[in-house]
């Protein structure tokens, strides 16, 4: 007989709405400043806080904050701060008084869902183990088609019967299929975060997509041309890693089954992915945001996109020989671009 199905443990529940741990400290300097909040650095990327004196904005590093009030990793202020940097990865900024978002505290997301990613990763499963119960090989990859699956008759009847099978595999026994089913729906709550994610990927998708374009349209402007031809490598570059990244998530989940009886350690993988996926796709939000609105003409605004698109790609996709090289033959303007930054 095979192994059953390990428990449902996936982690501590939600703690009440009124001891949800939030941002608090004791040294009194906290309390004394005005405007005082934590964000990661625009020129950095590390956690920084931010006050205000003297009617200037003074940024300091956590660093530089533990140091200047005598504040000890093991402090309670110490600790503070560093939970407050691992959260600044899921929060644009906090101040003192916010909740800590979940992601640190009980490894769940602090983002809603759409009933809609809901449904698709629901239906994503259940092709899943209609293949395996029927020997079949059926791949449905497209969010629509899979919507159109939730309100077919047969699938519905081949998703039930599957769910019989599933429970003697993982030996529950035949009367247990509903345990089967709080395991798969389980495992599609936790999954609909990656098809949300994988909508915003979409987005990124479409942009260099536009990029494409316009390399087409700025083909006889030399200058132009040559950033643009180095925003489109970057751009195939950051799909490719995405994509491998999406393709790594579904092997790893393809196999039903296993999945199933491993369902603790699948979970805490698929949100391992998913604050990964989450912290690198935020940090497109801006420039998507700009080319959600893009006009496909040669137009004077679309030049200094393409070069704010490359400030933005280089540190992240570019490698230091090849950052150089491009600085040199764009012009000394590019050379401010800064550090590398790594993921």
């Amino acid at each position: 007989m095979s192994a059953k199905i390990s428990p449902q443990v996936i982690g501590p529940p939600d703690p009440p709405a009124e001891g949800i741990p939030r941002v608090t400290f004791e040294h009194w300097f906290f309390h004394k400043v005005d405007d005082l909040h934590f964000q990661l650095s625009e020129q950095s990327g590390e956690p920084v806080m931010l006050v205000k004196y003297a009617k200037n904005d003074v940024s300091m590093s956590f660093r530089g904050v533990k140091r200047e009030f005598k504040i000890t990793d093991d402090s309670p202020d110490g600790r503070m701060l560093d939970q407050v940097a691992k959260s600044l990865k899921f929060v644009k900024g906090l101040r003192i008084g916010d909740p800590l978002p979940r992601e640190i505290l009980t490894r769940e997301a602090s983002w809603d869902l759409s009933n809609r990613h809901r449904t698709i990763a629901h239906q994503r499963v259940s092709v899943q183990l209609v293949n395996w119960m029927t020997g079949g090989d059926q791949v449905i990859t497209e969010p629509e088609e899979l919507l159109q699956l939730a309100d077919d008759p047969l699938i519905k009847k081949q998703v039930s019967r599957a769910f019989g099978e599933a429970a003697i595999k993982l030996g529950l026994g035949v009367d247990h299929k509903e345990e089967v089913v709080q395991h798969v729906q389980t495992l599609a709550n936790e999954l609909a975060y990656i098809e949300a994610l994988r909508d915003r990927f979409r987005r990124v998708r479409t942009m260099e997509e536009k990029i494409q374009t316009l390399r087409r349209l700025y083909g006889r402007e030399r200058s132009v041309l040559q950033v643009a031809d180095q925003v489109a490598r970057l751009g195939e570059r950051a799909v490719s890693e995405f994509n491998a990244m999406f393709l790594e998530i579904d092997a790893q989940t393809g196999e039903i089954l296993s999945v199933l009886r491993n369902l603790n350690s699948q979970i805490a993988y698929i949100r391992d992915k998913r604050d990964e996926l989450y912290v690198k796709l935020s940090a497109w939000d801006d420039i998507l945001a700009q080319w959600d609105n893009v006009v496909m003409k040669v137009i004077p605004g679309n030049p200094e996109l393409l070069r704010r698109t490359y400030h933005f790609l280089a540190p992240r996709y570019m490698m230091v020989k090849e950052w150089v090289l491009m600085t040199k033959l764009i012009g000394a303007e590019q050379k401010k671009l800064g550090h590398v930054m790594r993921w």
